[in-house]
Parts: structure tokens; C-alpha cells; sequence
């Protein structure tokens, strides 16, 4: 790998040979460059195991090209700008893709488009051209072959003209569907280009259903949806809920019949094929997709895009930009690399390299000991990072993480930064091994680990860590919502001696906290009126709030739903919290040995003695009328009710909150900016997509006790 110094040496040999500079060991020094990037690419394409970022790689090759093209002489056949990088994978038949799958020259800023603008405004000889703008999306690039509306070959992108054949795992992805009404629009055969992803919460879903397993997570959803793409067995691609992002066209043949005006218009331009993809059931970037001339609107857009890309249920790298009209992409033409009418707008790195300097152990609500790395800080897609979580101790040995060893961070997936790998070639021996500790680094009791887990625990349920971050989680926006009363609060007064257990939150001395600086009348009544109304919370807010291992948010609502009171839990047997819906062994072994507890019983006696709710107050409501048994999902921003409101008025009259949308959904609430939520419901027709404004005026109809 270049140092930053050999890179700068690099640039200055590059502007020499452009000049017209150059010695007798150019060809030499250019060959070295081009051994470096056909070794990254080996990492990248064939062992999916990369040593540096993007950027760092483009930065190289962007060299490599502007020296080759001040001097032609160097170039030899067999250099990495003269042909598509290849990633086949021999355990899969080799298929030939029926047009050449070419990559796209990028660009990293405005200028970069501006002087591209110029270059296809030449070539095409027009003054002004019009743009389609769409999403380039971070996953695993495909090509679907449909004949007679029947999908017949699905393969990978390998080298560019051939790929691999993964048509069964590709049958596993719902998103793309096994017919598809091309022949209304009178095509026979027809190619498609697309992207393979795993969707963030996708991600996050399946990284802790690895966890629970002692599994070590995926890295990213893009290596998650390439990875799953190769696999052996297609049940398990069905698992991972990947989607699917068709984006182009590259070849079809006509039949004779008769299209109408209407479906022929759409053959014409790119924006128009994006609409014929969604309108025969694929998922096309039509949202997303805009349509423009000049390319100072197109920089604006992509800017714009770049602000809430975080914001997306699926990881971008950037924007592409696309000429529309499709005469004009085959007049414009190709390169050996990359078409003319079209370049990719890469967005601020997600991944850089940084120095690992040392490891922290933090002690976790229900003991997990989990170590949290200290590195250089570096500035990662729009965030400086400074620190990053290494989960378990598994992981360390996983990744050979040593302090002192260059690694590669990323941010991706739910935007929290991990550590791809270690750098292990570039150490220079002053690398010191990570030692896991055999005590408890807060109460210094021996750590403890159960047979089929990763993690080591402190099982002092006194240990001064856990009972803070216990307090934290119990007073959280999704517990029990106590403002005013965050993490910083917690810690001071724990400190202090003013607060030492959960009960102690309802028993707080607000005389001695009057006395403390930045407390004053006012916001002592604040938090004073915070704290008295989270006694009425919900059950299953209070269930959630007591940290109960593997107990989230909707498992909290199935056990609060088959109880009349929280103490009815103690008579719940393992076998029997198995019968509820989507409990396993692991969530009821948990959940019936925290009831078993002589403390924990201890501590809910004193919390119902202090005025917290623990009836099940929706047992008591009896739901009639057309919402009993409908089911429901909320989509994007609503603008008159909390999100928890709306989902509260639902269940309060006989209706379910689902996760996902399936054909098991009745109801879509949209709000703003809705998602790819959105997007799937359109294509179930059973499903009901209705706004806030109308779930207002249905919950009206049907409600008959004041909400």
C-alpha cells in the first residue's frame, strides 16, 4: 500500500510525464503502479477482502490514467484501465452476458461534472443535454435475462462479459418477480441490469439473530448481499431478505405484435425504461429518479441527495448520471471501459484507514463486557470517529486487532462505525497484542461466560455499571420516557449517592437537587412531572424498560398482551411463554428466570408501592367494529401524532402494529418522505395505502370511549 508520501511522489511523476518529463525508469515506476492495482483488485474482486477504501483506490487509478494518457507509450495491453475487473467465482457455471457490463467513470466534486458536461456535450454535438439523475446504490451488480416474460438466467457481474450463473438464488429474492409482462410493450428478450441489497434494518436484523447464534456479523449490507449471491444453499439467500434495484436496460429484441402508443413512448429514453421496469413489477428508482437539463441543476441535486442519504432505508454510494435520451447514449458510444453518456458522482468516503491506539472495556446494562477501540480520529462520511465498538472478544481474534495496527473503518448500514480489518501488511512489529480482561474492569468480579455465547459477563447484578446503565435504559424514550431525565443526569446523581436503584428514580430528593448547579424551579418541576407521569406508562413500556435480556420493544408488547398484571409473569412457565407468538427458548429461559428473581421481585414490589402502573390496562377495553383483527403499518413522517400515538389508537381498538409490508397488511399509513414501505405496498394490491388525514377520520368513526 502507497503511503501518503509515495502518492504525493506519484502525483508529481504524473504532472512531470505530462509535461513532458520523463526519465528512463518511467516505465518502470508506472509498471509498479500497476502491479499495486491489480493486487487491490484481486483483494476486492476475487478474495472480497479489500486493503484500502474506494477513494484510495481511485485516487491510484485516476493516476495511472492521467499518465497513460499524456504518454500512450506506457500503456501496455494488459493494464487495468485497458480492461473491466473480474470477480469470478469457479464454483459456479460461467455464463457471457449478451452486452458487456462496463463500469462507470467517477467523479468526486463539481468540477469533475462540469468538464464531463462539456466533453458529452462535444460528442453529442448539442448545446444542452437532458439528464435522468438515480441513486447509485451499494450492492452486488446482476444481470436478468426474461424471454417471453419468463426470467430464464439471472448472473453476476464477473468480469464484464462473463458472470456467474446464480439464477436459483436469485429466484429466492421476491423483488424480482419470475414473469413479467415485457410482451405488452412488444419485447421477446430483454437483458436487465440491477443491484443486489440488503436493506439497513435488514442488516441490523440479521447481525443480531448472528449474535444471538455466536455468529461473528457481516461487515456491510454490500458485502452481506454479495456474499449471499454465491451462496451454496438458496434457502438460506431467502433468509437474508435481500431486495433488489433494477436500473437499466442493455439489450431486448422486438416481437410483431401491435404496442400501444403509450408503452412505445417509454422505449425511448432512460427515465422512460425506469417507469416500464416498475410498471411490469420490478423495483425501479422512480422515486428517486429525476429528469433535468443543465448539468448546475444536476450538481444541486446530487448535493441534496447527498445531505439525507443517511436518511434512506438502503445504502448509496453516490449518484449516477445518465444522458435520457437513448438514441443519443448509442450515437455517444463507449470507451473500452465506460460509456460516454453516463458517470458516476461519488459522495464523501464511508471507509478510511486510521491507527488503532488502544482498547476500552465497557460494562454493558445486563453485564456484557464489551471492548470499544480508540483510534486516530478520522472524518468519515460528513463524522469524525474516534471510537468504535468491537462487540465481543471473538471479534478481536476474528480480525487479529492488535493497538498500534493501521485498520479500515467504515460507516455503513445504520451509519455506526465498525472496523473492516486490520492491516495486517503494513505492520512494522511495534504492534502489541489486545488482552481481554478476567475481571470486571469497574467492580473487578470474575467475568463469566455461557456456553454458546460470545460474550464475557460480570454477573454482580451490584456491579456499580450495570445498575447505572440499567437506570439509563429504564428512564430511555423508548421505556419509560422520562425527560429531562437522560444519561447525563443519571450518572451525576448516581455519583452524588442521590439516586442508587430504579425505585430511587420515584424517591428523588428534589430539595438537595435544587441545590445543584443548573438546576433550577423550572426544570426541577419539569423533571419532577416527567417522573410521576411515566408511572402510567403502558405495561409493555414498563416490561421493555426493565432491561430484560432479549426483550425488546415488540416482544414487550406480546408478553404484555397475555397478562392481566406484570406479577402474572411469575407464574409463566418456560414452556408456556413458548406458546406466544415469536418466543423462543433463548427470550423465555431470559424472561422466566428474571421473574425467579428474588431482587428483581423485590424491586417491582417497590416500584408498584411507589404508583407504577403494572394492570394491563387494554385488557380492560373491549374493541368492536371494523378495526378489530385489521392490521397496520406507519410510514414516514406524521405531522399530528407521535408515531406511538397513532400505533396506541390502533391496538386500543382491536388492531394490530405489523413490522414489515406483506400480504398480511391491511393498512399503509403514509407520511412524509415515505420509504421504501411505500414503494412495496404499491405492488400488493390487497394492501389499503391511506394518509394520516384519513386513519385520523377512521380512527374517529370507529372509536367509542375517549382516546
Amino acid at each position: 500500500m502507497y503511503s501518503n508520501q509515495e502518492i504525493a511522489e506519484l502525483q508529481k511523476l504524473t504532472r512531470k510525464l505530462a509535461e513532458g518529463n520523463y526519465t528512463e525508469k518511467a516505465f518502470e515506476i508506472v509498471e509498479n503502479l500497476r502491479n499495486v492495482l491489480r493486487f487491490h483488485e484481486y483483494r476486492y474482486y476475487i478474495l472480497n477482502d479489500p486493503l484500502i477504501s474506494d477513494p484510495e483506490y481511485d485516487q491510484l487509478y485516476k493516476l495511472l490514467e492521467k499518465i497513460e494518457k499524456a504518454h500512450p507509450e506506457l500503456v501496455t495491453v494488459d493494464s487495468p484501465t485497458q480492461r473491466v475487473g473480474s470477480s469470478l467465482n469457479p464454483s459456479f457455471r460461467t455464463v457471457a452476458h449478451l452486452v458487456p457490463m462496463l463500469s462507470l467513470e467517477n467523479s468526486y466534486n463539481a468540477d469533475d461534472l462540469i468538464d464531463w458536461d462539456r466533453k458529452a456535450k462535444e460528442v453529442a454535438r448539442k448545446d444542452e443535454l437532458e439528464y435522468c439523475v438515480e441513486p447509485k446504490f451499494d450492492g452486488a451488480s446482476i444481470s436478468l435475462i426474461y424471454e417471453n416474460d419468463y426470467l430464464v438466467r439471472g448472473a453476476t457481474r464477473g468480469n464484464g462479459m462473463e458472470g456467474d450463473d446464480i439464477t436459483t438464488n436469485i429466484k429466492q429474492i421476491r423483488s424480482i418477480p419470475l414473469t413479467a409482462s415485457f410482451s405488452t410493450y412488444g419485447i421477446q428478450q430483454i437483458e436487465i441490469r440491477g443491484e443486489i441489497m440488503m436493506s439497513k434494518k435488514a442488516f441490523k436484523q440479521y447481525n443480531e439473530q448472528l449474535a444471538e447464534q455466536n455468529i461473528p456479523p457481516l461487515a456491510n449490507p454490500r458485502n452481506a448481499a454479495s456474499g449471499s449471491l454465491r451462496m451454496k444453499d438458496p434457502k438460506e439467500v431467502g433468509r437474508r431478505k435481500l431486495e433488489a434495484f433494477l436500473y437499466n436496460v442493455s439489450y431486448y429484441t422486438r416481437t410483431n405484435e401491435t404496442v400501444s402508443r403509450e408503452n412505445e413512448v417509454l422505449l425511448h429514453t432512460h427515465s422512460g425504461i425506469l417507469q416500464m421496469l416498475w410498471n411490469v413489477g420490478f423495483r425501479s428508482p422512480v422515486n428517486e429518479m429525476k429528469v433535468m437539463k443543465g448539468i448546475n441543476r444536476v450538481i444541486d441535486y446530487c448535493k441534496d441527495f447527498e445531505e439525507k442519504r443517511n436518511d434512506l432505508a438502503y445504502e448509496i454510494d453516490g449518484m449516477v448520471i445518465k444522458v435520457n435520451d437513448l438514441d443519443l447514449q448509442d450515437k455517444m458510444g463507449m470507451t473500452t471501459h465506460h460509456p460516454r453518456w453516463a458517470i458516476a458522482y461519488k459522495f464523501k468516503a464511508r471507509q478510511a484507514t486510521s491507527k488503532l491506539r488502544n482498547v476500552e472495556f465497557q460494562v454493558g446494562r445486563t453485564g456484557s463486557i464489551t471492548p470499544v477501540a480508540k483510534i486516530d480520529p478520522v472524518f468519515i462520511s460528513g463524522v469524525t470517529v474516534g471510537s468504535i465498538s468491537l462487540f465481543n472478544e471473538d471479534v478481536i481474534k476474528e480480525k487479529d486487532l492488535r493497538i498500534g495496527d493501521t485498520v479500515l473503518v467504515e460507516r455503513a448500514g445504520d451509519v455506526i462505525p465498525y472496523i473492516v480489518k486490520s492491516l495486517a501488511e503494513v505492520r512494522d512489529g511495534d504492534e502489541k497484542e489486545i488482552v481481554f480482561p478476567k475481571k470486571c474492569p469497574v467492580c473487578k468480579s470474575e467475568l463469566y461466560k455461557e456456553e454458546g455465547e460470545a460474550a464475557w459477563r460480570c454477573i454482580n447484578i451490584e456491579c456499580p455499571a450495570q445498575v447505572v446503565e440499567r437506570m439509563i435504559h429504564f428512564a430511555s424514550k423508548d421505556a419509560m420516557d422520562i425527560r429531562s431525565f437522560g444519561e447525563a443526569n443519571v450518572r451525576k446523581f448516581y455519583e452524588l449517592g442521590l439516586l442508587k436503584d430504579i425505585p430511587g428514580i420515584y424517591t428523588l430528593d428534589f430539595t438537595a437537587i435544587g441545590n445543584m448547579a443548573g438546576f433550577g424551579k423550572k426544570s426541577i418541576e419539569n423533571l419532577q412531572s416527567a417522573i410521576e407521569e411515566s408511572k402510567n406508562q403502558p405495561l409493555n413500556r414498563l416490561i421493555f424498560a426493565l432491561g430484560i435480556r432479549y426483550v425488546g420493544e415488540t416482544t414487550a408488547k406480546v408478553l404484555a398482551n397475555s397478562i392481566n398484571h406484570l406479577f402474572d409473569l411469575k407464574e409463566f412457565s418456560e414452556e408456556k411463554l413458548q406458546t406466544l407468538e415469536d418466543i423462543g427458548v433463548k427470550v423465555a429461559k431470559s424472561v422466566h428466570t428474571f421473574f425467579q428473581n428474588e431482587q428483581n421481585l423485590k424491586m417491582l414490589q417497590q416500584l408498584q408501592e411507589l404508583g407504577v402502573e403494572m394492570n394491563n390496562k387494554k385488557n380492560d377495553i373491549v374493541a368492536k367494529g371494523e378495526l378489530n383483527g385489521q392490521t397496520f403499518l406507519f410510514t414516514g413522517t406524521l405531522n399530528k401524532l407521535k408515531r406511538s400515538e397513532a400505533e396506541e389508537k390502533v391496538e386500543q381498538l382491536g388492531g394490530k402494529i405489523l413490522g414489515s409490508v406483506s400480504s398480511k397488511l391491511n393498512y399503509l399509513v403514509v407520511g412524509e418522505d415515505a420509504g421504501s414501505k411505500l414503494e412495496k405496498a404499491k405492488k400488493i394490491h390487497t394492501v389499503k395505502i391511506i394518509s394520516e388525514d384519513d386513519f385520523l377520520s377512521l380512527v374517529d368513526k370507529h372509536t367509542k370511549y375517549k382516546i
